[in-house]
């Protein structure tokens, strides 16, 4: 590689960017809170895949994304979900979450699936909304008890909205 192009990285700020100044940074969003989830729609599981913060989850890996779902017509049904904690008063809560649709042929290595709408998706979790409502009720029972499971202090502190968004109590 040319030593005069310059690489293009991806900063995670870790530390709170308007500690102390009021310059480079400000208002930037901190991705220390946030976790991706995946539901595999037909095994009915959950687990967090840090890899899938930069589209290298199990499920992602070797496989190539095309544009449209029916370009990949015996695709696996995948949510991957993007769950951020925040605290509150009464103490942490599932803030944000969001799920983003994608589908997976290992058999072909292809996958279906929109970066812009994860790209996004990500972000409105950052910025604590719930998007919910696109998932089949299965997968959202699947999503409600691994939130519930995974720490039962912060399910119990969150919000109607998720609770609702998720039909589960």
């Amino acid at each position: 590689m040319d030593e005069k192009k310059k690489k293009l990285a991806f900063n995670i700020i870790k530390s709170d960017p308007t500690d102390g100044h009021k310059g480079y940074g400000k208002g930037a969003l901190s991705l220390d809170n946030v976790s991706p989830v995946i539901i595999d729609v037909n095994e009915g599981t959950a687990e967090i895949d840090v890899g899938a913060m930069h589209a290298r989850s199990v499920v992602e890996k070797g496989i190539k994304f095309l544009k449209t779902e029916e370009e990949v017509p015996n695709g696996k049904p995948y949510w991957l979900v993007w769950v951020t904690i925040d605290r509150k008063p009464e103490g942490p809560y599932y803030a944000g979450v969001t799920a983003c649709y994608m589908t997976v042929d290992r058999e072909i290595r292809r996958g279906f699936k929109s970066l812009p709408v994860h790209v996004n998706r990500m972000d409105k979790s950052l910025k604590r909304h719930i998007i919910v409502d696109e998932m089949d009720a299965k997968s959202k029972q699947v999503l409600a008890d691994f939130l519930r499971r995974h720490n039962e202090v912060l399910w119990n502190n969150s919000n109607d909205e998720l609770k609702n968004g998720l039909a589960a109590r």
